[in-house]
């Protein structure tokens, strides 16, 4: 019986062996592919917007530095004039993270309430848990400039349509990453708290949100971060802020290239300096829930 079973262990080990390799050999022909497929749609893609573009990639890929040397050349000679336009800008800095801070802010509370309504076992209404995912998709699926572009239409330019464009799309995609980290949340917290007959806004108040507010501070910091990028890209549509004044700078042309410098400058500094403050906070944060 033994001599039986030792004999066939290493063809079983053989077939296992060969049944594994056969499927590598079958998952690297699929990856090979999907990539050549890839590659094959990236070609022709470049090729086609290549065909329809006015001037042609290729016989303009060699003048790609020459505005950002003409604004650097006119930045530099103009550069005694660098501080009067960093405090004549500074009030449409202020203005772009104002409107970034405050779309974080809301769209961090539209994406609390998404995340807790849409997420297995602290859904208060576990059938439209469906419901609410595939609102937190459409919210993060539409690009923020689509919804500016349809609100400054109906409300006209200005700060406000650009803030609801981005709290939008920010609602909806810190509602996945907030409804990842809850699914990862303790329940037996929630569990006790409705032993004792607790509401559901209760069991999410004390038995939730202590254990996942590192996590989603965190998560929103990241987004703030964005959001200023985001603010700034919408002001080139009428959405005010530094965006709107950079494309001012630049739609007017050489004389005015020193003002575009400086916005550059501006906008550089701010982003580099919040993406450090929140860096050092979110590490902040990381170690102590470690701890």
């Amino acid at each position: 019986m033994t001599d039986t079973t030792i004999g066939t262990a290493p063809h079983s080990l053989d077939s296992i062996q060969s049944s594994y390799m056969a499927q590598v050999q079958k998952r690297r022909l699929y990856g090979g592919l999907a990539l050549m497929i890839f590659v094959i749609l990236m070609v022709a893609g470049f090729n086609v917007a290549d065909q329809r573009n006015a001037g042609g990639f290729w016989d303009g890929l060699h003048r790609i530095f020459d505005y950002p040397a003409d604004v650097l050349s006119e930045a530099w000679e103009k550069r005694a004039d660098l501080p009067a336009l960093i405090v004549k800008y500074f009030p449409a800095l202020i203005e772009t993270i104002n409107i970034a801070a405050v779309s974080t802010l809301f769209g961090a509370f539209g994406g609390l309430f998404l995340s807790l309504l849409g997420t297995r076992g602290l859904a208060k209404w576990p059938r439209l848990i469906p419901v609410f995912r595939r609102i937190s998709d459409i919210m993060r699926a539409v690009p923020e400039i689509v919804i500016a572009l349809v609100l400054i239409f109906v409300m006209g330019g200005g700060p406000v349509p650009a803030m609801i464009a981005i709290a939008i799309h920010t609602a909806g995609a810190l509602g996945k990453m907030f409804s990842e980290v809850a699914e990862n949340a303790d329940l037996k917290p929630v569990e006790g708290l409705a032993s004792t007959g607790a509401t559901w806004s209760q069991r999410m108040l004390l038995g939730i949100l202590p254990q996942v507010a590192p996590n989603y501070i965190s998560y929103a910091l990241l987004r703030f971060e964005i959001n200023i990028r985001a603010s700034a890209i919408l002001g080139f549509v009428g959405a005010g802020g530094l965006g709107y004044e950079l494309r001012n700078a630049m739609a007017w042309g050489p004389g005015r290239f020193d003002e575009a410098g400086a916005i550059f400058v501006l906008l550089f500094g701010t982003i580099v300096f919040f993406d450090q403050l929140s860096s050092r906070f979110r590490n902040r944060l990381t170690e102590g829930q470690g701890q």
